[in-house]
């Protein structure tokens, strides 16, 4: 037999208030949380594409706005192609630079990490550290111990990484064509498909789609900057400290940037692990302080600055997000983390706003 409705209201009066509101809650969290999942596990399933995607994005918000001026006095084709050539000569010099330099003082430099070696036996041999000089010269030789132990599961790596390369290779390529298609014809694509969707979620749709294109773009754009500004400030401070490899070192620096709060001072440990073995441990130390430098300078100044046309998130939320894609998808997702809860965030915002006009981008 069905309760009566006077029945069913009087069970719901039994229920608080409080904690009905937190089951309806809760359940469209759960729900929430289980379609996020869906999606990572269908993300790593073409991990290979996604990655090659958000790269083409990647280089969209970054080419697209040379590409949009050109084309006001050129053909937008030949704009595109005038961009890419410039894109692919700058890339091109770079790297031929740092393989010249890197030839030409390969000897020096093996000179003086010679020396820098020996430099650091002495000092270990001294104070604070006292280590008995035995130990210190005895570390060459485990280390050729160890790799001669290890030989098999060294060459196995490499022909593991060689393939690796092979799939980078071919991602690049599939990024290069979709980026060419979303400079030259992005809007458009994005028109078409808001027109496949229902005549009522067309608005709210292309809206959250502007204001995500947005901010992923401005962050882009932004970290790009700071990236830049952080490598040239490291490339000045190696020049004037002498210590070597200073384009490898600046490259480094430049790309280990777009993970925030953690990039930057991994790199310049490895360049004050390169000053430590070349100019001496004092030199080292400057190249350590560096990380406060930059830091600071980041920190109050870059990323206030800089991002001021992207969704701003608070450092706790920054580094949070870094650890997290860090632990579920290693290098690639302290990369992605940040812009990915900027975007997030950002379109929570507009859905908040309800069925107010956004801007356009």
């Amino acid at each position: 037999m069905r309760p009566s409705p006077g029945a069913r209201l009087r069970s719901a009066a039994t229920v608080p208030r409080g904690l009905a509101v937190a089951a309806g809650y809760a359940w469209r969290v759960l729900l929430l949380g289980a379609l996020g999942y869906a999606v990572f596990v269908v993300l790593q399933r073409v991990e290979f594409v996604a990655a090659a995607v958000f790269v083409a994005l990647v280089l969209t918000a970054v080419l697209r706005p040379l590409t949009n001026l050109l084309a006001r006095g050129l053909p937008r084709v030949l704009a595109l192609v005038l961009t890419v050539v410039a894109a692919a000569a700058v890339l091109a010099g770079l790297l031929a630079l740092a393989v010249a330099l890197e030839t030409s003082h390969s000897a020096e430099l093996g000179t003086e990490f010679h020396g820098g070696l020996n430099r650091i036996e002495r000092w270990a041999q001294g104070p604070p550290l006292h280590l008995p000089a035995h130990t210190v010269a005895d570390l060459p030789s485990k280390v050729g111990k160890f790799l001669s132990a290890h030989r098999s599961a060294l060459v196995s790596t490499a022909l593991s990484n060689a393939g690796r390369i092979f799939e980078v290779v071919t991602g690049t390529a599939l990024a290069l064509f979709c980026a060419i298609f979303f400079i030259y014809s992005g809007d458009r694509m994005w028109d078409w498909f808001v027109a496949q969707l229902p005549t009522g979620g067309r608005p709210r749709c292309d809206r959250v789609g502007r204001v995500a294109w947005r901010t992923f773009a401005g962050y882009t754009r932004g970290i790009m900057i700071v990236s830049a500004s952080n490598a040239l400030l490291v490339a000045v401070a190696l020049l004037v400290l002498q210590v070597p490899l200073v384009l490898p070192l600046t490259m480094l620096e430049f790309l280990a940037s777009f993970v925030p709060l953690v990039g930057s001072p991994v790199a310049l440990a490895v360049a004050s692990t390169v000053a430590l073995a070349t100019r001496g441990p004092w030199t080292a130390l400057l190249v350590l302080a560096l990380i406060v430098v930059i830091g600071q300078i980041e920190g109050h100044v870059l990323q206030p600055l800089v991002m001021s046309w992207a969704a701003r998130i608070h450092p706790v939320a920054v580094a949070l997000s870094v650890a997290a894609g860090g632990l579920v998808v290693g290098v690639v997702g302290a990369v992605v983390a940040v812009p990915v809860v900027s975007v997030a965030w950002a379109v929570f915002g507009e859905l908040r706003k309800g069925s107010g006009g956004g801007a356009e981008p």
